[in-house]
């Protein structure tokens, strides 16, 4: 936000620098981000003198030339080549010494410099009106009073607007602070902290009085929810027309252009008291009848940017007895608005619910002066004030009178908040205790009413247009931002205790298995929680009851809270693959929102996406694309990093997956994995394979802690390999063949491993080859191949009885 400094001057009289008041208003929580120089003339027309021509003779070598000799107020006079038709002896012309900068229209700057035009010396450049930025003329040069001093500074002649603008990086929660009043309100407080006190000028309203009573035009809010407050009149014989140079500066400043001096008006009281304002062209106003109101759904309406938009059912609208007019709070209509043939204005002056300008302005994808300030929250008090000030100086620049009463539509008067502060909270909070009659000047400073004072305490009444303070908490913010935060002494001792922390606490896993995911090659990514309700219909399991639905939502692709991490990082997926990054391995600690019946729950989760190739393409080895077994490969791995190994399979319930499968640890699931179905792909525009696990966060936490680890020596006795090739039927999995194993087996089988699998010719149908190694030890001594032959025998046994299986 940009805030002018001669303009907040207006308001409170003080004599500092620019800079040093910026660092007032940072200390204060208005934090300056920077002060840029503003200048009604470009370059401030520094150089710029005023020269007296004293000859004018023809150029010798060029027919539109002329050799000029002129007195600029130096020790001698200077010789000028100038091509002006109009440029003569005796006259006072305004002239560009030797060094200044000039400025193009086009905003290049250019250098005046001592040179030879077609073989005569010039010093300098007798300057026409629009080489100086100070109209368009461009017809020759600028003739000046002749009674004006030879060597005078232009820029003293001319009145140049220099000013100083700060910019302002204003926190959404201070809305009472989105006007030159408001930083002056806030600069005042600060400055009685430092035993300055100046007077804080307020904008007289004392001359406003109603002229006649001949355009009234009714006012019908059938809507008291989104528009609590509204304020109008007309002004009748108004002159469309350009805005005096003061007004122009003001708005210049501050980054607007000038539009017209209704408009221009409008803006200025906007920015200088924080209240937006819209003037309609009272002639288009159908049976002089103003209803603020909802339309239908699907209503078409053109904005004054010339876009048709369709109204949305819950859009407050400003209507006349026909038709739409002005988005409320947010855009006017292209119909309605001031033109150069206006002669009557309707002015509206209303405060709108903040939640319902912000849901239709991010609707409509508009974000205007107006709007910015209306939906974080505007004085309601001060409605018909900032009307009737609007109205003065629309009177003052464009003439008309005022032809009827203020119309003030405030059926329920919005409330100021009552706050109890504790002066033992505020030590507690603070660090220190402030005196008790530093805390009251403070508030009081910040027009929050003091009502009672017990030893303990203060009872205040806090201004409504302080929306954003409403909690004791939010008053000792209050007064340690004016107290200054520099101003709290820095404890010299300091203490700290040491307490027990578990090695399961969930930060501590976290950085285990994220670090073991960063060195297999996955990256790690930070999902928003809100997302699309749309999601939901993309998964059965899903259920639109079950979603958390923000009273405020930025966007509708940010209303609800997600549950689900699978589809905000499918976004990320589809962001990459659209930058040719097709390789990718990404996981994601997040939690998960769910609205029940009772209660709100929320869930942590841990997330992996693999798609694309295992590793990048080199020339030693080919290129292999990951694969189901490959990121079971990777959850069993961190799995066993937290000693979780007796795991249970079964097939995957997940709606989202195609195939998969689900791990658990007794009755709890710990992480549900597969291959992404490709109709949820396709909604992301993804067209090739995405692997998706979803870990449920808190049972591995609990299961995490149940782990024993368990230490023993390193045996020192050989290990012994047999292999089988089983033929079996293609129903039987690796699972059935490792549990029969290990039950068949328990003391000296260590290892069954699957590595190979044959289905194809020479195999009866329905039937399938697994190669299996089996690995046995005794950590006593040797095995003899007695004992070896005699486990085999009974392995053998037990896997044709009980899964069919022959040896091949």
């Amino acid at each position: 936000m940009k805030i002018s400094y001669n303009w907040l001057k207006q308001f409170i009289k003080i004599d500092w620098t620019a800079e040093k008041t910026g660092e007032l208003l940072t200390d204060l929580g208005l934090e300056i981000e920077g002060i840029d120089t503003y200048q009604s003339v470009k370059g401030g027309l520094e150089g710029i003198v005023v020269g007296e021509v004293l000859t004018c003779e023809q150029h010798p070598n060029a027919d539109r030339l002329k050799v000029t000799t002129v007195n600029i107020g130096a020790d001698a006079p200077v010789q000028i080549v100038c091509g002006a038709p109009n440029v003569a002896a005796g006259q006072k012309v305004p002239v560009a010494t030797i060094g200044t900068t000039l400025y193009a229209a086009n905003g290049e700057p250019w250098k005046i410099k001592k040179g030879k035009i077609r073989g005569e010396e010039s010093h300098g450049m007798i300057c026409a009106e629009d080489e100086l930025g100070l109209g368009e003329s461009h017809d020759g040069i600028m003739v000046l009073d002749n009674t004006l001093v030879v060597g005078t500074a232009a820029a003293t002649i001319f009145n140049v607007e220099n000013d100083l603008v700060f910019e302002i990086g204003l926190t959404p929660n201070r809305a009472d602070a989105m006007s030159h009043y408001g930083v002056a309100r806030d600069l005042k407080a600060g400055l009685l902290q430092q035993e300055i006190g100046l007077e804080l000028i307020t904008p007289s309203v004392s001359a406003y009085h109603v002229d006649a009573r001949s355009l009234k035009i009714d006012v019908d809010v059938q809507d008291n929810e989104r528009c609590p407050r509204y304020c109008g009149v007309t002004i009748s014989g108004v002159k469309v027309k350009a805005s005096p140079d003061w007004l122009q500066h003001r708005l210049k400043s501050i980054g607007l252009a000038p539009i017209n001096n209704i408009v221009d008006a409008t803006n200025y009281v906007l920015h200088e008291l924080g209240q937006p304002l819209h003037a309609f062209d009272a002639s288009k106003i159908s049976s002089n009848k103003i209803e603020v109101k909802t339309c239908k759904a699907g209503t078409k309406f053109t904005t004054l940017d010339g876009v048709v938009r369709e109204l949305h059912e819950d859009d407050l609208m400003i209507c006349d007895a026909e038709k739409p007019m002005c988005i409320a709070g947010v855009f006017g209509g292209i119909d309605s608005g001031v033109t150069e043939n206006t002669v009557n204005i309707f002015l509206e002056s209303a405060y709108f619910n903040p939640v319902s300008i912000r849901k239709t302005a991010k609707r409509h994808a508009l974000n205007t002066d107006a709007s910015f300030r209306f939906e974080r929250g505007i004085d309601p008090s001060i409605t018909e004030y900032a009307l009737k000030r609007a109205a003065l100086l629309i009177t003052e620049i464009a003439g008309g009178e005022v032809t009827s009463d203020v119309v003030d539509a405030y059926p329920k008067k919005i409330k100021d908040f009552e706050v109890r502060l504790s002066f033992e909270n505020a030590k507690k909070l603070i660090g220190e205790e402030i005196p008790k009659e530093t805390i009251k000047s403070i508030l009081t400073s910040l027009d929050i009413k003091v009502n009672n004072v017990t030893e303990t305490g203060l009872g205040l009444t806090v201004p409504a247009y302080r929306n954003d303070v409403q909690r004791e908490a939010d008053i000792i913010e209050e007064v340690l931002r004016v107290y200054g935060y520099n101003n709290i002494a820095t404890t010299t001792k300091l203490n700290a205790s040491i307490s027990n922390s578990s090695r399961f606490e969930d930060y501590k896993l976290q950085n285990i298995i994220g670090n073991q995911l960063a060195s297999q090659g996955f990256f790690e990514i930070m999902a928003n929680s809100l997302t699309s309700p749309k999601y939901i219909e993309l998964s059965d399991d899903l259920k639109v009851e079950h979603n958390v639905t923000m009273l405020n939502p930025l966007s509708s692709d940010l209303e609800v809270m997600r549950q689900s991490l699978l589809f905000s990082g499918l976004e990320a997926v589809a962001h990459n693959i659209n930058r040719r990054r097709e390789d990718l391995k990404l996981f994601e600690f997040g939690k998960t929102y769910h609205q029940y019946e009772d209660n709100r729950e929320e869930h942590k989760h841990l997330s992996l996406f693999v798609t694309g190739n295992k590793t990048q393409e080199r020339w030693n080895s080919a290129t292999t694309p990951t694969d189901f077994f490959y990121l079971k490969g990777s959850i069993e791995t961190l799995l066993e990093r937290l000693g979780l190994n007796r795991l249970r399979s079964a097939p995957t319930k997940a709606a989202i997956l195609s195939e998969g499968m689900t791990l658990s640890v007794g009755k709890k699931p710990l992480v549900d994995f597969g291959l992404v179905k490709k109709s949820v792909l396709k909604h992301f525009g993804i067209s090739q394979n995405v692997l998706f696990a979803d870990f449920n966060w808190d049972n591995v936490l609990e299961m995490a802690q149940h782990n024993k680890i368990k230490f023993s020596t390193i045996p020192k006795y050989p290990e012994v390999r047999r292999d089988f090739a089983l033929l079996l039927d293609n129903s039987i999995t690796f699972e059935d063949i490792h549990t029969i194993a290990k039950q068949t087996e328990k003391q000296l089988l260590i290892n069954v491993n699957l590595f190979d699998v044959y289905e194809g010719n020479n195999l009866p149908e329905g039937k399938k080859s697994y190669a299996v190694s089996f690995t046995l030890q005794d950590e006593n001594k040797t095995l003899n191949d007695k004992q070896i032959d005699k486990i085999m025998s009974k392995l053998q046994a037990n896997f044709k009885t009980k899964l069919g299986a022959e040896l091949r």
